[in-house]
C-alpha cells in the first residue's frame, strides 16, 4: 500500500508540474503579446505567484478529493487514483503536443469519475457532486465571456468618454495595468488549478487509510505548490503561441481587460471551494473582450476547434481511465 501511495504523490507531482507548463499561457499569454513584460519576464513571475497562490487555500482542493466519489467508502481507491493520474497525464500531454488550450481540470475529473466506476463500480460515482462540478465548468467559461465583453465596452466607453483616444498612450498605459493584472491572474491561477493535485492526493491518503478526512497536510500543500511553480517556469510555448495570437490580435487594452475577467471569474470560484477550468475561463475572456474590439477578426475556426475539444474531454477521459484502470488492475496486476 505504500508504494502505491508513493507512486500516486509523484503521479499527482508530475500532473501538477505538467499543469503548470500546460497552463502557463493563462496567465502570461496576453503579457508577452502585447510586450507589456518579456519572455523570461513574465515566466518567473507567474511562476512565484503560481507558488503564492497555491498556498493560500485548501477549499478547491476538498471538492476535488470529496465530490466525485468518497475515498473512504472505496476499497481499491488507490489503485483508482493512479489510473486518474495516469490518463489525465497522457491526455494533458496529448493536447499539449498539438497546441490545443484544453482543461486540465476537465480531464481530472472526468478521468476520477472514470476509474471509480471501473474500480468500484457506476454506484459508487457521486453523481450529484459530479454534476455539480460539471455545471461550474460550463457556467464559467460563459460568464467570463459575457464579463469580459461587458468590461472591455465599459472601458471603451471611459476612453471614447475622456477624449484620449492617443493609441500610443493608451498602449502605454494598459501595458503598465498589464503587469498588475498578469500578476493578479498568475496568483488566481496557482489558487484554483494546483489545489486538484492536493485535492487528489488527499484522495489517496484517505483511500489508503493514512488520513480520515480532506484536510490538506502542510507537505502537500508544499509540494504541489512547488510543482505547478517549476512547471509553470518552463513554459507551455506551444499553447502561449495558440493562445496569444491565433483567437484573436491582443493589444494591451483587452489583453489587460482578459487577465482582469479571468482574475475575477477564479477568485470568486475559489473563495467559494468551486473548481473551474482557468483555460476555458482565460480563452473565454479573451474571445469576450476581442469580440468588442474586433468582432470580425476573431478567429473562430480556432475558436471551435477549442470548443470541440472542450466538449470531448471529459467523455475521452472517463473512457480513458476506465481502460487504464482495467487493463492495470485487472489484467495485469
Amino acid at each position: 500500500m505504500l508504494t502505491y501511495l508513493i507512486v500516486i504523490v509523484i503521479l499527482a507531482l508530475l500532473f501538477d508540474f505538467i499543469n503548470g507548463f500546460h497552463d502557463t499561457a493563462n496567465a502570461i499569454a496576453t503579457s508577452i503579446s502585447t510586450r507589456a513584460l518579456s519572455p523570461r519576464v513574465a515566466i518567473i513571475m507567474a511562476a512565484t505567484l503560481n507558488f503564492v497562490g497555491a498556498m493560500i487555500s485548501s477549499k478547491v482542493a476538498k471538492t476535488v478529493g470529496g465530490s466525485i466519489a468518497n475515498p473512504a467508502k472505496i476499497e481499491n481507491g488507490v489503485e483508482v487514483v493512479i489510473a486518474t493520474l495516469l490518463a489525465a497525464i497522457v491526455w494533458n500531454l496529448l493536447t499539449w503536443y498539438l497546441s490545443i488550450p484544453s482543461s486540465s481540470s476537465h480531464t481530472l475529473f472526468g478521468s476520477l469519475a472514470g476509474a471509480v466506476m471501473a474500480g468500484a463500480g457506476f454506484h459508487a460515482v457521486n453523481w450529484s457532486g459530479f454534476i455539480q462540478i460539471i455545471i461550474i465548468l460550463v457556467l464559467s467559461p460563459l460568464i467570463a465571456f459575457a464579463l469580459g465583453f461587458l468590461i472591455m465596452l465599459l472601458i471603451k466607453n471611459i476612453i471614447i468618454w475622456s477624449g484620449n483616444t492617443s493609441r500610443s498612450k493608451l498602449n502605454r498605459i494598459f501595458r503598465s495595468l498589464q503587469i498588475v493584472s498578469a500578476g493578479l491572474l498568475s496568483f488566481s491561477h496557482g489558487g484554483n488549478d494546483a489545489q486538484k493535485a492536493m485535492g487528489i492526493i488527499v484522495f489517496g491518503l484517505v483511500a489508503a487509510g493514512y488520513q480520515t478526512d480532506l484536510n490538506v497536510p502542510i507537505w502537500v500543500k508544499i509540494a504541489a505548490a512547488l510543482a505547478m511553480g517549476l512547471g509553470t517556469s518552463i513554459g507551455g510555448w506551444r499553447i502561449i503561441k495558440t493562445v496569444s495570437g491565433k483567437i484573436v490580435k491582443i493589444e494591451p487594452i483587452n489583453g489587460f481587460a482578459s487577465d482582469l475577467t479571468s482574475s475575477l471569474v477564479i477568485q470568486f470560484s475559489t473563495h467559494f471551494g468551486k473548481a473551474l477550468s482557468t483555460t476555458h475561463v482565460i480563452s473565454s475572456a479573451i474571445i469576450g473582450t476581442g469580440s468588442v474590439l474586433r468582432f470580425h477578426e476573431v478567429q473562430w475556426g480556432t475558436v471551435g476547434r477549442m470548443l470541440i475539444t472542450w466538449i470531448i474531454t471529459i467523455p475521452i477521459s472517463i473512457a480513458l481511465a476506465f481502460s487504464i484502470y482495467f487493463v492495470l488492475f485487472r489484467l495485469i496486476f
